[in-house]
């Protein structure tokens, strides 16, 4: 059960609470109420970030993709969001910043000609 493994919630847990209000955090309840109603409306909602918090408080970062579940007549059900937990590559993403801003700085406050030529032998640095 991979959600429990993310939350470590387990299935009866959480079966039967209202998701929004007892699992996502106040300032998110709005926008995930939204997608999670657009999809009841028959709306798909792809890759919506959002943090949801674990049980042991650790705040995960969920992409989600809702879609409306239908019966076999067609009519809408319930909703299905598959969620992929994106924390790693947020923080990658975001020492990836880090350096590339502490990069510059460097470039910038360098005490020396610092430049860079691309693969064409082009200027592309120049402090």
């Amino acid at each position: 059960n991979k959600a429990a493994e993310i939350t470590k919630f387990s299935r009866e847990e959480v079966l039967g609470k209202n998701l929004v209000e007892v699992y996502i955090s106040l300032d998110y309840r709005a926008s995930v109420q939204r997608v999670l109603s657009n999809a009841l409306q028959g709306q798909v909602t792809a890759n919506f970030a959002f943090p949801l918090y674990t049980k042991d408080q650790r705040c995960v970062e969920v992409l989600l993709n809702a879609t409306p579940r239908t019966d076999s007549s067609g009519r809408i059900v319930g909703m299905l969001g598959v969620g992929q937990d994106v924390t790693e590559r947020k923080q990658v993403e975001a020492e990836k910043t880090r350096v590339a801003q502490e990069l510059q700085t460097f470039i910038d406050t360098a005490n020396a000609p610092i430049f860079g030529i691309d693969a064409r032998g082009l200027v592309n640095e120049w402090n």
